[in-house]
């Protein structure tokens, strides 16, 4: 009796444990996933020459080693008794591979030799690696003698004293399953003078209106309270007489005029000292657009109809960005293009206003203080004579990341 008992119980136990096992670690009709012990990587080929392997990843090869060597320890995955993991080479090469195409997981799982579900955790685990790795060294948040070097970059390069920065803000629209909803995921972004992105705020996911978006973002706030650590006022370059003034943005006419935020005059047929000064601010503030346009260009997943969930689309836009100043700051060649980016954005979309207009009578003041300055001591020779049409930007003020 006490034998039959054990062997029904061994019978169950066994019949438990096969019943929970895991019989099959990938469908039985994919190809079986390449092991670093039996091949080359496929990212290393002799036959991948350095156009093709820029076109698929984005980066250059000496860009990718440095990245996976800042990565490596953060994205790499033990090996078990059971399989090899997946390498770490392999889970940059696959959430790059998706930033720069948009392809569906389903199509770089296949691309890949790995399960969608895979693609589906490399692609946010890679994307947030990326961000802690590397916004310390490339995105950090300026200091105030960071943004007094900003504005100094901004006087000579495009002529716009006391200048920390050019501002604008996008939708990046999305499809979010299960439902397949749309819904807008906001992206607020403040550019230097060489096309690098110093503060990003993601947020929104479309639940707040366009007027609400800059009061509730953390630059926003920040602008606000006064916690961006923005240097001292001082007098414009050659106009001490005008009294010192604060170091502001430059934003479009989506966005309020504030203290430290400049925006053009509205409407047209304007005086001709008005009209002079929607010229430098525009001027100064085509770096954000073509920032942007940069972006877009260069990523692939702003091009398509984004379908993930938004939580994963924000990591991917901060991987992104943050990627754009990697390139921009470790690229080998600076030199700008002699032509114009493409006026596309894909799936960007820019706002038509971020906040109610409702300014105080000192970011008035600080305006019409610009304006003079800029008709009278901070004059340019280019300005002369463009008073109803502007010509546009000369061709050093669009580059492309290399």
């Amino acid at each position: 009796m006490a034998f039959r008992r054990r062997r029904i119980l061994a019978l169950y136990l066994l019949w438990k444990y096969l019943k929970s096992k895991r019989r099959l670690w990938v469908q039985a009709t994919r190809p079986r996933r390449l092991q670093p012990r039996e091949v080359r990587p496929p990212v290393r080929e002799p036959r991948v020459d350095d156009a093709q392997f820029r076109r698929d990843f984005r980066l250059t090869r000496r860009q990718f080693d440095d990245l996976l060597r800042r990565l490596g320890d953060r994205i790499s995955h033990q090996d078990t008794n059971y399989r090899l993991s997946i390498p770490a080479w392999q889970r940059l090469s696959i959430c790059l591979r998706y930033l720069s195409t948009g392809d569906s997981f389903r199509s770089i799982a296949n691309c890949f030799h790995v399960g969608v579900s895979t693609v589906q955790k490399i692609v946010p685990e890679v994307s947030t690696a990326i961000w802690d790795c590397l916004a310390g060294e490339f995105m950090a948040v300026p200091s105030t003698d960071d943004w007094r070097t900003v504005a100094e970059d901004f006087a000579q390069r495009w002529n716009f004293p006391l200048c920390c920065g050019a501002l604008d803000s996008k939708h990046v629209v999305l499809k979010c399953p299960p439902h397949l909803r749309t819904v807008s995921l906001v992206v607020i972004a403040v550019v230097d003078a060489n096309y690098c992105f110093r503060l990003v705020d993601v947020s929104g996911y479309g639940k707040t209106s366009d007027c609400g978006i800059l009061a509730n973002s953390a630059f926003g706030q920040a602008l606000r309270d006064g916690s961006l650590r923005l240097p001292a006022d001082r007098p414009l370059p050659g106009a001490e007489h005008k009294g010192a003034q604060p170091h502001v943005f430059v934003g479009s006419e989506a966005f309020p005029l504030r203290r430290n935020l400049m925006r053009p005059y509205p409407g047209r047929k304007l005086a001709r000292d008005k009209d002079t000064f929607n010229y430098r601010l525009s001027r100064a503030r085509l770096v954000v657009e073509n920032a942007f346009r940069i972006l877009s260009s260069q990523w692939g997943m702003y091009r398509r109809v984004i379908v993930i969930r938004p939580e994963v689309v924000e990591k991917c836009v901060k991987a992104t960005c943050v990627l754009h100043n990697f390139m921009m700051m470790t690229s080998e060649d600076k030199e700008p293009m002699s032509e114009s980016l493409p006026a596309f954005e894909g799936q960007l979309t820019s706002f038509s206003r971020v906040a109610s207009n409702n300014h105080s009578r000192e970011a008035v003041r600080v305006r019409e203080t610009f304006t003079e300055y800029f008709s009278a001591e901070g004059i340019v020779p280019r300005q002369q004579g463009s008073s109803e049409s502007h010509p546009p930007a000369p061709a050093d003020q669009s580059v492309q990341l290399q």
